[in-house]
């Protein structure tokens, strides 16, 4: 991989690194969490492109007899670079939206357990 794929995957490990401490309870505002899920969901459809687009390419290099190895264990090693954190995000996608389910719930049972300031007609 070259150092401009390294460097262009450094923010995605830190979306990756703020998801894992919001799902181990750091505090978050409900706008924080939407524009989590926002970015996270930004970054399950890249690295599934990403993914998608090596896997084709590695489907015309094994199709071409022409084609180097170093090409080929190039487009792996991206792959399986990216794969794992393609699953970890789209994991971490999936708790975020049902621990933004919880939060509006538990909105929802104290305005609704909470007395109304209005007085009666």
């Amino acid at each position: 991989m070259s150092s401009f794929g390294l460097v262009a995957l450094a923010p995605d490990l830190a979306l990756l690194a703020r998801l894992r401490g919001v799902l181990g309870d750091e505090p978050v505002t409900e706008t924080e969490l939407r524009g989590l899920i926002e970015q996270t969901d930004g970054l399950v459809r890249a690295l599934g492109a990403h993914v998608a687009g090596s896997e084709h390419r590695l489907t015309e290099l094994s199709d071409d007899p022409d084609s180097s190895l170093r090409e080929i264990a190039s487009e792996l090693h991206r792959v399986e670079t990216l794969r794992p954190r393609l699953e970890e995000a789209r994991s971490l996608h999936h708790e975020l939206e049902l621990r933004a389910r919880e939060l509006r719930t538990a909105w929802l049972l104290r305005r609704a357990e909470r007395p109304t300031d209005r007085n009666p007609v």
